[in-house]
């Protein structure tokens, strides 16, 4: 584990050294053929042999011209190219790949093709940049691009970690408004103008197009906005660092989620069971008590279950299973009672007489699972978004032994007739609703309707396959394969009340989103599952008490951001920037296996001496507890 990568520095002495050195005994062969041409008395000289005519001077000249280049004559988009090698072993370096090549932004359909001297633009067809011999790419969120404005370069990720150097600053910013524009057409298919980006964004998100004309404030407003408790700030510390507690083996089969209380216990759901592990203050710990799923329930052991949903006091769960592997909807769920260790029953999604399918289902507010008497919980599919009510449609609780598949009772919500697309759904403290979609739309529903938007923030070309929200309802946190991006829903309305965009629409000011993302070396590092997944934020229940960090899974790794840190402006990350601000500043911890899913403990297992309470890291077969902590 550690923080973000501190190999990102071009190792330049070396190289240009070489450079330098090579230039010199190119003009010193170049200054003896010269000197031959000139002098008849050279041809005396020991192992000199004069040239006939000043014709061989010149195929003489020639030759060394093409064993040394020239770098006066500069071909156009002239860049130096790194490459990094070595990986995560102990001599990975930069290394210099080509000294003098160019690049260019090449429109093609032919995607995995080197041959592009016939490229013309047809339909269906993509951005790619090709740099030298060595490189080409498709334009597009994966190749990580990162730009240091500040040394002139940019480095990537395609099969490998590059860096590219210009040798100007004018050079350098025509290359990142190029790659912007090709970046913007493949995203999202039309020519990038200002036209265009209204069309994409709408009017009165121009700040997300043109992030330079954003209004900044609202990201100062909303922290002014809080409560002023001297809990409410995260405290940014170059010494935290991470501190691992615990960690046990999993009991029965591999983990599938985790299951964390804000009680007494959390559970680790398995391929055939729960485990049930204790929570303190320094992270989780193993009971020894494990509930095995009841395997007559051919239907619940057939597929593992993919989501666990606490409820009444943590002492009832629900279990949710894709309908077959790969897709993620399922026609009903099983109900755990987790202090008998029974599965009470199967509940069935049905709606009008007819039998549905939901693809997630969240409890109506952050704090809901801690409520002994709830009986209702969120459900959504691609299309659908409503509440469920375990009772019966007068009020009463269904009795469960005379009936051989329960129904549950749609209370509230919405079928939507064109294709939204939802994804992922989370709640608030007061109920709010926050939906991600497959285009990258986020949408925020108040407590009271679940038929209208009260605001849709634009996709910015990736799916939204995971979403948080602050328990105040200020901040949203979407997961994309990629980057995370990171709203503000703070608004001003005409009678200068600050509100969020749950309570009402946001008008023209709106913020411009700050994205998260991994440095092309960590994202590279990740392996091919480099995805992220599950980002969230860290877990409080009280108005007025800010959360203090963000994290997020990418392969083995997990990922963490200082939110305070995130949000502040003059942040080091986001000097010489060009489009949404990006943070690259983070903490990995870096395990053996794929991460299952990475969690904080709710903050009243924080002690004395961490800002923070504990991260639960959950891979197939272990669990661990870090804190993140002033000790080293």
């Amino acid at each position: 584990m550690g923080a973000n990568n501190s190999r990102e520095d071009l190792e330049l002495s070396d190289s240009d050294a070489e450079s330098e050195s090579q230039d010199q005994e190119t003009e010193e062969e170049e200054e003896e053929y010269y000197e031959d041409a000139k002098s008849p008395s050279s041809s005396g000289h020991k192992g000199s042999k004069t040239p006939s005519s000043l014709d061989e001077v010149e195929e003489k000249l020639k030759a060394l011209k093409l064993k040394y280049p020239s770098h006066d004559a500069s071909p156009k988009n002239a860049v130096k190219l790194y490459l990094y090698v070595g990986a995560n072993t102990p001599k990975s370096k930069w290394i210099v790949s080509d000294k003098l090549t160019s690049y260019s932004f090449i429109k093609t359909s032919q995607i995995d093709t080197s041959d592009d001297e016939n490229e013309e633009e047809e339909e269906n067809s993509w951005w790619v940049l090709k740099v030298g011999s060595k490189v080409r790419v498709i334009v597009d969120a994966q190749m990580q691009l990162k730009s240091f404005g500040d040394q002139k370069r940019v480095d990537f990720v395609s099969s490998g970690v590059w860096a590219m150097k210009f040798f100007s600053e004018e050079d350098y910013k025509d290359f990142v408004g190029k790659y912007q524009d090709c970046l913007f057409e493949n995203t999202y298919g039309f020519e990038s103008n200002d036209d265009n980006k209204v069309k994409v964004y709408g009017k009165d998100f121009i700040g997300w197009a043109k992030p330079e004309v954003a209004d900044d404030s609202m990201w100062e407003d909303a922290d002014d906005g809080l409560l002023k408790s001297p809990n409410s700030a995260t405290p940014v510390r170059a010494s935290q660092d991470l501190r691992e507690e615990f960690e046990e083996a999993a009991n029965g089969g591999a983990i599938q989620s985790l299951a964390l209380g804000a009680l007494d216990n959390s559970f680790l759901v398995g391929d055939s069971g729960i485990q049930v592990v204790k929570n303190f203050s320094h992270g989780i710990h193993g009971k020894g008590v494990y509930v095995n799923f009841d395997k007559g329930r051919q239907s619940l052991v057939h597929s593992a279950p993919r989501k666990a949903l606490l409820m009444r006091a943590e002492t009832n769960m629900l279990l949710m299973s894709p309908v077959t592997d790969g897709k993620p909807h399922t026609r009903g769920l099983h109900h755990l009672d987790i202090e008998t260790g029974k599965i009470v029953t199967e509940w069935k999604f049905e709606k009008d007489g007819t039998d549905i399918t939901m693809r997630d289902i969240t409890n109506d507010n952050k704090g809901a699972q801690m409520d002994p008497s709830g009986s209702t919980f969120l459900g959504l599919d691609d299309n659908r978004l409503c509440r469920w009510d375990m009772r019966d449609k007068h009020g009463m609780v269904q009795n469960l032994s005379d009936a051989s598949t329960p129904v549950l009772n749609w209370t509230q919500g919405h079928q939507f007739s064109r294709g939204t697309n939802f994804q992922c759904f989370a709640t608030t403290g007061d109920g709010s609703i926050v939906v991600g979609s497959l285009d990258g739309k986020i949408r925020l529903y108040s407590s009271s309707s679940m038929r209208q938007a009260k605001t849709a923030f634009p996709g910015l070309g990736s799916p939204i396959t995971h979403v948080d929200v602050t328990f105040d309802g200020r901040w949203i946190l979407g997961t994309t394969d990629t980057y995370l991006i990171l709203i503000c829903t703070v608004f001003a309305d005409k009678d200068g009340k600050t509100k969020t965009g749950f309570a009402g629409r946001m008008g023209n000011r709106i913020a411009a989103p700050r994205l998260l993302k991994l440095t092309p070396l960590d994202s590279h590092r990740a392996g091919v599952n480099n995805k992220f997944h599950g980002a969230q934020f860290s877990w409080v229940t009280e108005d007025g008490k800010q959360e203090r960090h963000l994290v997020a899974t990418v392969g083995k790794f997990s990922v963490i951001w200082n939110f305070q840190q995130v949000k502040d402006g003059s942040h080091e990350c986001y000097r010489n920037q060009v489009g949404l601000k990006s943070c690259y500043c983070y903490k990995i911890v870096l395990k053996d296996d794929s991460i299952v899913d990475s969690r904080f403990m709710h903050e009243k297992f924080a002690v004395s001496e961490s800002p923070e309470a504990p991260l639960v890291v959950a891979t197939p077969l272990k669990v661990s507890s870090f804190s993140i902590s002033s000790r080293r």
